[in-house]
């Protein structure tokens, strides 16, 4: 019995700590050795143990053994089971890099890496840009104007946007651009769009996945010396088009098509060149762009290039004049009017050398598009959620605490303080993993994953919080009018959700769909070991898969029995956070491997469970960002209540995707008994409570350092008729106003006085009031009348 025991408990130490393959052949044969040579159990017992563990160590001891015996049968097994990979899967699980995403899935992260990670601050030069020509900017737009009178910037803007290089803000600086970092880039759409996202939009896109970007990466010597200025300067305004009427953003289901062909080009006779038709919609800019990113099919039916027919998704520059190209009709995003619409081409003929990167770059559209679109969801759309996020955020708040209905702040009533605690917690988790993602970017990594995640979780956190502000807000954010800075955002959310792929798409199909094995230490060897048909390496990878398998299934069930207490983690104030998120690490790389073993390549096409297991890990890299962030505040424990919230909505999403997983497990039976074994104590972990929702309210109803941090970078007006200055002083006059008001219905509760709008006149003369105290309520009366106040407008003559 006790070798039995002895045995078991080496075992499950050894795979709780993932010791590698000579440490188990050191401790379980010693353990046998001593028992055997010491006569600690009988012969029978030490039989079956010897038997039991001997053979097993000589086969995975024995390279040719081993590889004879198990992994040449795994192979041919894996070879049947294991997803096969497209070309355009292939190359979209090479765009990027396997980050902070890939310690999470492999079950044990080392979170010493994380809080060692450092956060890139703006530079300078950066800072100086902010505070002088975005803040010029923000100055110059009026939103109201731009979207219900002109449906476009003001010529001088879009001027002042060319002039002061907006729209080379990460193009080098040999190249005219301004060199800018990614935290830089969003640092400036985020100001832009939390005054005006027409603007907003209109200088992230050629920021981001655009001709510029491509030529920059892939482009020719000679594309980057006449296109990257211009764009620089704004000669040229792009857009890329790559969205099908009948593929969407699926670049490998595009019918647009391309053939290469001799033609006669500018008086030139049979050029090489490409006869292109397509058909495009949603494309920004491209009302007003000159030069138009194309991704299409390429062919070569008469293998002009090659011996191959189809060369696959390429990419091309073309000037919009170039003839058959149909360019200028617009679309109406949801009343934004940011210059968005269709562009078709009829027998466009193009030299080869408008492909991007010429003829190195035909048929690398694909990838090229994946490596972009990777950074693009990391800046761009975290951005404009972060916008809306402070904006609503500096906004609420204040209005709740002016705001009052029975007598009282509508802050002060448990239902909106649960939506207050909604938007101040969502918005810190927004910013949160809005910094650690760009600190990744301008480190040189590029975080396909972990952008993914950002692009979704930050779009959808902007819904509900946008949601929660509209409905504090009331009727005031329903009336439209220069008086209403929500009413915009509220049309905009849907825009940020649909752009770079649906997020039911990204959700379903790309964070865990790519993650699982773009970030697994040994699936990506695996899969392409098989298809080489390389045993050695299938060996290595397999040896070191089925070590790991062992080692997450151990922590899984000990971690959760445990809730977490087990895994070692940094010391500090986090540390009890630190261990759940190692427990639920260790569950999702376990759940993982197991539902690869079970379904192989039919677990690509169970997109219900691949988004679950998609949120765990989402919801294990947004918590990671909390932590981080929360490191870097000025005076953390006055943050707590929002970080604890988000750590709270963090935990909770991700236990509750545990459970649905293995309620809803393709083997009901194995599903029951993972659960057992996964979470012994059932769910544990539940919404933010209610003290959090009140403690979020508390700190940022008042101006401070809190509120402060959190709506940073965000305009703020200074001219008093702009409705969020009158806002922000309404708010201050309400504060100073607080022990007087206090007063004046003490004093109407008791009978001194009558309410109504001579109560302060009638406080003043009995005395309950201070002359100076009267005057701070009439000023904070007039105050908060003119911030509830709603926009009217007189009849149009066709509605008279």
């Amino acid at each position: 019995m006790a070798l039995s025991i002895a045995l078991i408990a080496a075992f499950l130490a050894l795979a709780f700590l993932g010791a590698g393959i000579w440490a188990w052949t050191l401790v379980l044969l010693g353990v046998l050795i001593v028992s055997t040579l010491g006569g600690l159990a009988g012969p029978a017992v030490l039989a079956f143990w010897w038997l039991a563990i001997a053979p097993p160590l000589a086969i995975l001891n024995l390279a040719p053994l081993r590889r004879k015996l198990l992994s040449a049968p795994a192979l041919r097994l894996v070879r049947q089971r294991l997803p096969s990979l497209s070309r355009t899967e292939q190359e979209a699980l090479e765009a990027g890099d396997g980050w902070w995403e890939a310690e999470l899935l492999a079950g044990r992260p080392d979170w010493q890496k994380l809080l060692n990670f450092p956060l890139r601050p703006l530079t300078e030069t950066e800072q100086a840009f902010l505070e002088g020509p975005v803040e010029e900017l923000c100055r110059m737009l009026d939103d109201w104007q731009i979207t219900r009178k002109l449906k476009d910037l003001p010529p001088e803007v879009w001027q002042f946007l060319k002039r002061n290089r907006f729209f080379g803000l990460v193009l080098p600086q040999e190249y005219g651009g301004l060199g800018f970092s990614a935290r830089a880039h969003s640092e400036i759409v985020l100001k832009i769009a939390s005054r005006s996202l027409t603007a907003g939009v209109t200088v992230m896109v050629p920021n981001s996945l655009g001709p510029g970007e491509l030529i920059l990466k892939y482009g020719t010597p000679a594309q980057k010396e006449y296109y990257l200025p211009r764009l620089a300067r704004g000669e040229e305004i792009p857009c890329f088009a790559l969205t099908s009427p009948e593929a969407g953003s699926d670049a490998s289901a595009m019918t647009d098509t391309g053939l290469v062909c001799r033609r006669d080009f500018n008086g030139e006779k049979g050029v090489l060149g490409i006869l292109l038709n397509w058909d495009k919609r949603y494309i920004t800019l491209a009302p007003v762009a000159t030069l138009l990113g194309l991704a299409f099919k390429l062919y070569d039916p008469d293998h002009l290039l090659g011996d191959r027919e189809d060369l696959g998704i390429t990419l091309a520059l073309i000037p919009t004049n170039t003839p058959g190209v149909e360019i200028g009709a617009r679309h109406d995003p949801m009343g934004i009017p940011f210059q968005n619409g269709p562009t078709r081409g009829r027998e466009v003929f193009i030299p080869l050398d408008w492909v991007v990167g010429g003829r190195a770059g035909v048929g690398q559209g694909w990838r090229m598009l994946m490596e972009c679109l990777a950074e693009g969801r990391g800046i761009s759309l975290p951005a404009l959620a972060a916008a809306a996020a402070k904006l609503a955020c500096r906004t609420t708040f204040a209005y709740a605490r002016i705001r009052r209905q029975f007598e009282v702040p509508i802050s002060a009533f448990e239902g909106v303080a649960e939506a207050l605690g909604k938007i101040g917690g969502l918005s810190y988790l927004i910013e949160a993993g809005r910094i650690l993602t760009l600190a990744a970017i301008d480190q040189g990594i590029r975080p396909a994953v972990a952008s993914a995640i950002l692009k979704y979780h930050a779009t959808e956190a902007m819904r509900l919080l946008v949601n929660a502000a509209m409905d504090v807000h009331g009727g005031k954010a329903i009336m439209q009018g220069p008086g209403n800075p929500l009413g915009t955002l509220y049309q905009a959310v849907p825009i940020s959700i649909t752009v770079e792929g649906a997020n039911i798409l990204t959700r379903c199909m790309i964070v865990y769909g790519q993650g699982a094995i773009r970030c697994h230490p040994y699936l990506l060897a695996e899969m392409q070991a098989a298809t080489a048909s390389d045993l050695a390496a299938f060996d290595r990878a397999l040896t070191g898969h089925l070590g790991l398998f062992l080692r997450n299934l151990v922590r899984a069930v000990a971690l959760g029995l445990t809730a977490g207490r087990l895994a070692r983690v940094p010391a500090g104030p986090q540390r009890r956070y630190l261990q759940h998120l190692t427990r639920f690490s260790a569950a999702l790389a376990f759940l993982s491997d197991l539902s690869l073993a079970l379904l192989g390549g039919e677990l690509k096409r169970r997109e219900r469970l691949s988004a679950r297991l998609g949120d765990i890990l989402s919801h294990l890299y947004l918590a990671s960002a909390l932590l981080r962030y929360h490191l870097e505040a000025e005076v953390p424990e006055a943050e707590r209540p929002l970080f604890e919230w988000g750590m709270a909505w963090c935990l909770y999403r991700m236990e509750q995707a545990v459970d649905e997983v293995l309620a809803n497990y393709p083997r009901p039976r194995l599903g029951r008994l993972m659960r057992r074994l996964i979470l012994p104590w059932g769910r544990r972990f539940g919404p933010p409570a209610d003290f959090l929702d009140q403690a979020v309210v508390s700190v940022l109803q008042t101006p401070g350092p809190v509120r402060e941090r959190l709506t940073a970078g965000m305009f703020l007006p200074k001219d008093s008729e702009e409705p969020i200055a009158r806002l922000e002083q309404a708010l201050v006059a309400a504060l100073a106003a607080s022990e007087a008001e206090r007063k004046l219905r003490e004093a109407v509760k008791a009978g001194k006085l009558k309410p109504g709008p001579e109560a302060i006149e009638a406080a003043l003369r009995q005395g309950v009031l201070e002359r100076d105290e009267a005057e701070r309520l009439r000023q904070a009366e007039a105050l908060r009348r003119e911030v509830i106040a709603v926009d009217a407008f007189a009849p149009t003559p066709e509605e008279e």
